[in-house]
């Protein structure tokens, strides 16, 4: 049994609630900076400014905002390329390791919880 459209939006609401739950209001995330995290995360590296930009089809002065609260908050850590100083490079740190394996636990946790009992709502 999978999920349908609204049981997504459901995990979707559930996970967005318990993330706001567990976080402080400074460790709230846009959607901007959450695709960001991700990427850095979940994909493989180099990640630069000017290829996240390409992917999100975004200026690369709006991806650099969003880094500088990742950046703020110990999520991402930013350095100017050593080869070439026009580009920046984005690595892992361990607190964005732990909020991203967190995050991804509170999805799984979500999503077995409406996969179990689809008809009940968690607040």
């Amino acid at each position: 049994m999978g999920l349908d459209n609204f049981t997504g939006l459901e995990l979707w609401r559930q996970t967005i609630f318990e993330i706001v739950r567990q976080n402080e209001s400074d460790t709230d995330l846009s959607s901007r900076q959450m695709a960001i995290l991700l990427n850095v995360y979940l994909t493989d590296p180099p990640h630069t400014v000017r290829a996240l930009a390409a992917d999100l089809n975004i200026s690369k002065p709006a991806v650099s905002r969003a880094i500088d609260k990742l950046s703020v908050l110990g999520l991402i850590k930013r350095q100017t390329d050593e080869k070439d100083r026009r580009s920046v490079n984005l690595y892992r740190t361990i607190n964005g390791a732990r909020y991203v394996m967190n995050l991804g636990d509170t999805i799984a946790q979500k999503s077995e919880n409406l996969l179990a009992s689809p008809s009940k709502k968690e607040d």
